[in-house]
């Protein structure tokens, strides 16, 4: 439940709550994206589409924090092919 201060269950919940708030905004700056290029307003169209490859970057790095919390990840660790 809480360990060095945190209520880790909170954090949890809260971080899921951010993902599920940018996955919303990610769905529709897609629709924004499909909208600026179907009128022909390509820079636009580039721009949203980058602004939507961004916020899935954000996701995965917030699922990836979910899984620290689950202790899925270790930090500092790295594999080698011997």
């Amino acid at each position: 439940m809480c360990e060095n201060g945190i209520n880790v269950d909170q954090l949890r919940v809260s971080i899921a709550q951010v993902n599920d708030s940018l996955g919303m905004s990610q769905t529709w700056l897609e629709q924004l994206h499909h909208m600026a290029d179907h009128s022909g307003k390509k820079l636009a169209s580039t721009e949203v589409a980058q602004v939507t490859v961004l916020l899935g970057e954000a996701r995965a790095k917030l699922d990836r924090a979910l899984d620290a919390l689950e202790g899925g990840v270790h930090e500092d660790v790295t594999v080698e092919l011997v």
